[in-house]
């Protein structure tokens, strides 16, 4: 789909220190660290809710 190889990440990498500086780059990945964590998280809980509503359903129609 989309081809980002090392080149691209560092034309990004480049960018992003020319727009924001040095100092910000800790905050910015501590962020983006935060939002894949928030993300995987709430991704995790939709699967698990989805997995124990499967589950009362099959066992609602074994006991019928």
């Amino acid at each position: 789909m989309f081809g980002i190889g090392m080149p691209e990440l560092f034309v990004i990498l480049v960018i992003v220190l020319i727009i924001f500086g040095a100092g910000k780059l800790p905050e910015i990945g501590a962020g983006m660290g935060k939002a894949i964590r928030n993300f995987k998280s709430a991704t995790s809980d939709a699967e698990k809710k989805e997995d124990d509503k499967k589950q009362i359903e099959d066992g609602v129609d074994k006991k019928a």
